[in-house]
């Protein structure tokens, strides 16, 4: 799927944020600007095995976003850069917000917004290559029981639009799921939501396994 002087654009909220320097997202390749979650290890390894290549990676994930807050800043943020490959994980704030702070996406207005968001991305950018992740829980942390079933339904739309878009799909909860027999969730994501070290580890291997087979 990748190739040579491809420009990687990963976008989301803070799970792929991951503190990453904002201003230096706008230069490809910065350390400071992919953060130090997964896209950093996806760009770490993929350059190091592919120097010849021409690769460039990009963050523009921004905490606490919404699906609605993602299209808002989408023309600028990703459309703009004209990405060859672009990756999307949005979903869990849609949520936490409503359950914290009653500030929340309902499913069906996630699903018309996320469609819209690739229709127009498809329009300004129709040989870009999609990548759709995944929201996932882990049961452990702020998580609570309710939460689940609703993250399962967001978790089947993003399943719908990898396929009427052509994308390709990372199943992030299969894989935390998978991961929960090996070690307890707090191990692969402390509050449930965002990730630890181990579980950033995962989710690059993954994505590189679906993106690259």
């Amino acid at each position: 799927m990748l190739k040579p002087s491809n420009l990687i654009l990963f976008q989301g909220d803070s799970i792929t944020d991951c503190e990453r320097v904002r201003d230096d997202s706008k230069h490809a390749n910065n350390p400071r600007g992919m953060g130090r979650g997964y896209p950093y290890l996806i760009a770490s390894q993929l350059l190091a095995e592919r120097p010849a290549e021409g690769l460039k990676f990009q963050n523009f994930g921004i905490s606490g976003n919404r699906i609605v807050d993602l299209y808002a800043r989408f023309r600028e943020d990703a459309l703009n850069w004209k990405p060859d490959v672009l990756s999307i994980l949005i979903g869990v704030n849609d949520t936490w917000h409503e359950f914290m702070r009653q500030a929340g996406v309902p499913v069906p207005k996630y699903e018309r917004v996320y469609r819209q968001l690739l229709v127009e991305t498809k329009e300004a950018l129709p040989e870009v290559k999609l990548v759709l992740c995944e929201p996932f829980l882990l049961r452990c942390g702020v998580v609570g029981d309710a939460w689940v079933p609703e993250v399962d339904q967001r978790r089947a739309v993003v399943r719908k639009l990898a396929r009427e878009f052509n994308a390709v799909l990372v199943p992030f909860q299969e894989m935390f799921d998978a991961a929960v027999k090996q070690a307890p969730a707090e191990y692969w994501a402390g509050d449930g939501v965002h990730p630890t070290p181990a579980g950033h580890r995962l989710m690059a291997t993954t994505w590189m396994k679906c993106v690259l087979r």
